[in-house]
């Protein structure tokens, strides 16, 4: 991987580029939202689909959708009475699937008992 010299003008594009991504982890840096967004990578879903499964409160739920709106971290798309939310960025989905992977999967979660057991 070339490295590019640094300049004021990369220093101006890294600052930027520093930026979008710290807004974007701070949207994603809630438990709820991200819980939402790891049922998003998955496929679109409806705010009672995803109040269901997460078992809260619809307010709870609109209300952290609407943020994640606000952010443009998801998009949504209308069907009748019913909106369905969806990941916006296919390069978050991705993101958000190797979180997923790392924290949610069942395969996660027996790496970090083989890795407790390990340590006994």
């Amino acid at each position: 991987m070339k490295e590019t010299p640094l300049t004021s003008e990369t220093l101006d594009d890294f600052l930027s580029k520093a930026r979008e991504a710290s807004g974007l982890l701070k949207a994603l840096s809630h438990e709820t939202r991200l819980l939402m967004l790891c049922m998003l990578c998955q496929g679109e879903k409806t705010v009672g689909e995803i109040e269901q499964f997460l078992g809260i409160q619809q307010a709870v739920v609109s209300q952290q959708l609407a943020r994640l709106r606000g952010d443009q971290v998801v998009q949504t798309r209308r069907e009748g009475r019913q909106i369905y939310y969806r990941i916006a960025d296919p390069q978050l989905a991705e993101l958000i699937s190797v979180l997923y992977k790392m924290y949610c999967s069942p395969k996660a979660a027996n790496t970090s008992e083989a890795e407790a057991l390990a340590e006994a």
